[in-house]
Parts: structure tokens; sequence; C-alpha cells
């Protein structure tokens, strides 16, 4: 399990132990994030999203060079942000994570927010996690379907 340390806000997640680089000011805590590489404000979804991240990268070993977070994308005229985007090493999008904080249930909507940015994107994999839940299902065009996985899968597991 993982939480902030010191930090009584934020209860454990469904993950293993991160190693959150935490700086205060302001009234204001803030993490630092190793895919934008910088401080952004600590708020509930950012701690389930840098938790998150740590777990791809050393645990399921994804290549941080291949993720970034908040990829602005048009959908229909409207600017919007993708939480966490993986890409393959020729730079199409492969696989899209949204966070949600871990009191927000997943829902249907959720899901439909994660779809409506893959009509754009046309990643092979959506991932959808609360910190607490983690769904991820493998997109198949071909036969305009989709499946849910068991877990979150290792880099080197990935279907391509």
């Amino acid at each position: 399990m993982s939480s902030v340390k010191g930090e009584n806000e934020f209860i454990p997640l469904n993950l293993p132990p991160a190693q959150l680089r935490l700086s205060r000011g302001n009234g204001v805590i803030k993490v630092f994030d190793r895919l934008r590489k910088k401080h952004v404000v600590l708020t509930p979804e950012e701690y389930v999203r840098q938790n998150f991240i740590a777990w791809m990268i050393d645990y399921l070993a994804y290549p941080s060079s291949l993720m970034a977070n908040e990829i602005g994308i048009n959908l229909n005229g409207t600017k919007k942000r993708c939480d966490t985007v993986v890409f393959n090493p020729d730079g199409s999008p492969f696989m899209i994570v949204e966070y949600k904080a871990p009191d927000v249930e997943i829902t249907q909507q959720v899901f439909d927010q994660i779809v409506r940015y893959n009509m754009v994107l046309h990643a092979r994999y959506l991932t959808v996690t609360n910190g607490l839940r983690h769904y991820c299902c493998r997109m198949d065009y071909a036969n305009r379907s989709y499946n849910f996985l068991p877990s979150v899968p290792v880099y080197s597991q990935l279907e391509r």
C-alpha cells in the first residue's frame, strides 16, 4: 500500500509503495512529476497519478521516455487533456490512462470519457484507475470490440 508519509489526507492505495518527492510552500503541498519534470499541486487525483506512474515504471517496466502527462487533444473542436499517454517508439499513442481520486467511483461515465479521447488517439489499450481499482482493456479495432484484462500488463507482455 502506498501513502504520503506524514499526510493524513490521502488514503492508502492499492499500489506498491512509491517514493514521492514532496515540497511545501504557501500552504500548498506539491509533488515532483517525474514525467513533466516539475512540481505540481498534490491533489487526490495527482496523488493517484504519481503513485500509478511509479508502479508502471518501477514494477511493470514501462519506459518513462515513452510516457507523457497532460497530453492535449482536440475533440470535436474542444481542447481536452489526457491524463497520461504511453507511446510506441514511433510516437503513436499506445495506451491512455485516466485517473480519478480514490473517492471517485469508476463508472460508465469515466469509461465514456476515455473512449472519447481514444476517438482521437486510437490507442490499443485504455486504463482507468482511482488508485484502489484498476481497469485495463485492449481494443480490437478489426472486430470493433474490446476485452478487459485481468490486470494492467507488464510492458513486455503488451500486444503491439
